[in-house]
Order: C-alpha cells, then structure tokens, then sequence
C-alpha cells in the first residue's frame, strides 16, 4: 500500500511533466502552441462530505456576521450621537458615529464578499473546461447550452441542496440595504412636533415685545395692536429667530359684543384676543391692523383676517384662519396664556394633509 499510496502522489507531477516534455517536443517550432489544461486535483471537499460540511457552515457563519454587523451599523446609527468624539490610536480624535458606521458596514460587506468567495473556491465545481471561440451571434443551440451550462452551473454550485448556505445568503442581502435606507435620514432632521408646538403653554405670561415687561389688561388699550411673546425668551438666545417665529403674537382689544365667534369670546379675556402674528400663507408677519373693521392684513399678499369673527380669511391667497391662543389672567394681575396654539403656527402645508 505504501508503494501505491507514493506512486499516486507522484502521479500528476509526473503527468504534468510528462505533458510539459511532449508539449515541448512536439511544438518545439510554435512558441504560441496551446498548452492545454493542467490534471485537474479535487478538492478535499470533492472526496469529503465533512469537510464539506465545514466550508459550509464556514460560509454561513460569515453571511450570519454580516446580518449582524448590518444590526450594529443601524444601532449605532441610533444610538452614537453625531457631536461626541474619541480617541482611537492612530487616528486621533474621531467621531463615534463616523467610525462606527464604517466599521460595521465595511465588515457586512467584507462578509458577505469573503462568504461568496469561500463558497466559490472550496463548494462550487471548479473542474476548467475548454469551450471554442464561436461567432457574436447566438445561434438556438449556443442558446440551449448557455441554459443548459448555467442550469449545470446551479446544480454544482449546490445553491438548491444547501439550504444553509441559501437561506444565510439571502439574509445577508436582504439587510445589507437597510444600512442605505437608515442613511436617507441624513436627508435632513424630522419635523418630529417642532412645527406643531410652540413655547406658549399654561401659566406663560405674556410680554410686550417692545418694553420687554409682562402685559396687563389695563395695558391694551380698545383699537390697539400690541405684540407679545412668551416670559422667558430672549433676544440673546441662539434659537430666538426660530421660537419667535412660531410664538409671535398679536394682542387685540375689541369690545365683547362685536366679538362675533364664541369660542373667540371664550378664549378671550375682558375682549383681549390673542392671535397668532405669522400669517398661514407663507408665513410673513402681520403688522397691519384696520381698527374700525377689526381686520388685519399681510403686508406681503394682502392677505386679509377678521380678528372680530375667528381671525378668518376674508381676502387674499391664505387658506387658513390665524390659530388663536387662549389667555386669562394670574395672581400677579398679568396676561398669561392658557394653553398652546390649537392649531399648527404659519402655513403648515404638511401638517394638515
């Protein structure tokens, strides 16, 4: 056995060495002569079913850590917030999200790569075959053997009989894209409830803009226009263009019986209404108030408001009435709000879909 077990090691180097002198031989006159095919050597996993079975669940293990590294990518995605920094020798200061989100996407992607190659190099047929050069063409026949070669092809590579290695691919494809899909949400930040809710809430008193000092009944005079904003903001506030945008308000005082809306009335204190200043077109402030007719009017469209009857649009391109805000008065004697905006501030187009 020993005899034989050394002649058949040495049999495909001699083969090949033989085929090498003949070839020399025999072409001796022709440096462009075909060689032809080496003596094609099965794999371990050709003649072993177990070794078979490792590659496997080789191949499987890799597809199933790049489910997982997608898993990490959209986690971190959640969970590192984009500001926060570490140290990562010999990178220095990197952000946590940055790195993260590299790391896990570049190892669901190196996995699936390394599975697909492993797949291919130790469970998918890699006997060489020589086919002949054909023209451009395809004829029926070339047709029914490219069928006929990938269905051989299908067969060999085992895709149908290992349903580990089939069901493990398919995950790791089908998660892969949800990295790109988590990525749209860097399209910009989600409106969330910021366009909805405003600073104003119960016990906010209301201040003068122009003075900066809380506003009492006896401040708001019959036919005037006073504009207010919530206690608390600031001008020096790094956020008090966009706060101020939604929490601008206009103060009305109009004789209780010319108030035409009830829930204006009931929302109102002693005929002191409360509306919001951004007009529900485009969003431009108000500032034109008519004291005879108690209408308001948008200097940018003329779009026009009748604050007597629930600031609604009597004139102009504006499609909704100005949201008005509930008032009363506190222990201090001071105006203050009763609530929030029952309705969306400014135009609100997505918001009332």
């Amino acid at each position: 056995m020993s005899s034989n077990k050394n002649s058949e090691e040495t049999l495909p180097s001699e083969q090949a060495a033989d085929q090498a002198g003949a070839g020399a031989v025999e072409h001796a006159d022709d440096p462009f002569a075909d060689p032809g095919l080496p003596t094609h050597r099965p794999r371990v996993q050709d003649i072993d079913e177990r070794a078979a079975k490792r590659s496997e669940r080789m191949v499987a293990l890799l597809f199933t850590i790049s489910m997982l590294a997608t898993i990490a990518f959209i986690a971190s995605y959640v969970i590192f917030p984009i500001d926060k920094l570490i140290y990562i020798f010999p990178f220095g200061h990197v952000s946590v999200l940055n790195f993260s989100l590299g790391l896990t996407l570049g190892i669901a992607l190196f996995s699936i790569g390394a599975g697909a190659v492993h797949w291919a190099r130790t469970l998918m047929s890699d006997v060489e075959v020589a086919d002949d050069r054909h023209a451009i063409e395809a004829p029926p026949e070339v047709k029914a053997k490219v069928l006929a070669d990938f269905a051989a092809g299908a067969a060999e590579s085992g895709f149908g009989r290992r349903k580990l290695l089939r069901n493990t691919l398919f995950g790791a494809m089908a998660m892969v894209p949800l990295a790109g899909v988590v990525l749209l949400r860097d399209l910009g930040p989600l409106p969330e409830q910021k366009l909805r809710k405003t600073l104003w809430a119960k016990g906010k008193v209301l201040v003068n803009m122009n003075t900066n000092q809380p506003l009492r009944p006896e401040d708001v005079a019959v036919g005037s226009l006073t504009f207010a904003m919530p206690e608390g903001l600031d001008e020096s506030q790094e956020d008090f263009q966009k706060q101020i945008a939604k929490a601008a308000l206009m103060i009305v005082r109009i004789q209780p019986e010319e108030i035409k809306d009830k829930q204006e009335r009931e929302w109102a204190h002693e005929g002191i209404v409360a509306y919001s200043k951004i007009c529900t077109h485009v969003g431009c402030p108000i500032s034109l108030y008519e004291q005879q007719t108690h209408h308001v009017l948008c200097p940018c469209h003329q779009s026009t408001f009748d604050l007597s009857d629930g600031a609604r649009v009597i004139f102009g391109p504006a499609g909704h009435p100005l949201p008005q805000l509930r008032i009363g008065v506190n222990g201090e004697g001071n105006l203050e709000a009763l609530g929030d905006f029952a309705k969306p501030v400014g135009p609100a187009f997505w918001e009332r879909g």
